[in-house]
């Protein structure tokens, strides 16, 4: 993967924040990231909340969907569609996130991400997003933190 455009999630992405997670790359390849699971994230059993883990997932690839569609001239695009699969529990450590294309159309994308424990390379998570690439963003949903073109 080349280079990526930032180091850190933008102040604008205040939910991506709110997670921690930190993007290693991101192209039209696709994203890598990681997180530093705590306390923050669990539920009450000790272990990763579910709407965590789909938090990542969403995350994870929207940067990369929306990296693709605007380098195409797109505003952005938004998410439609998230399934995520809880495949083993996690309470802390670095988790690894990988997400890919797996189709990149004009009007939709479909990003596949895999969350991994590097402690024992286990694939705790996996989910995909389906997203609409968007000419436009509706005026009604207009707000500070929103994709703009460049001018």
């Amino acid at each position: 993967m080349s280079e990526q455009p930032f180091q850190r999630i933008p102040e604008a992405d205040r939910w991506g924040r709110h997670l921690g997670l930190e993007i290693v790359s991101v192209d039209d390849q696709g994203v890598k990231a990681t997180l530093e699971a705590g306390p923050r994230h669990q539920q009450p059993m000790g272990i990763l909340h579910g709407g965590a883990w789909c938090s990542i997932v969403e995350t994870a690839a929207s940067y990369g969907a929306g990296f693709l569609a605007m380098s195409r001239g797109a505003t952005g695009v938004v998410g439609i569609s998230n399934q995520t699969d809880f495949l083993r529990s996690h309470s802390e450590g670095t988790l690894e996130v990988t997400a890919r294309p797996l189709h990149a159309g004009r009007r939709q994308h479909l990003w596949e991400v895999l969350i991994h424990r590097p402690s024992d390379n286990a694939l705790v998570a996996r989910g995909q997003v389906r997203f609409q690439v968007l000419d436009e963003l509706p005026r009604d949903r207009d707000s500070e933190n929103a994709p703009r073109k460049s001018e």
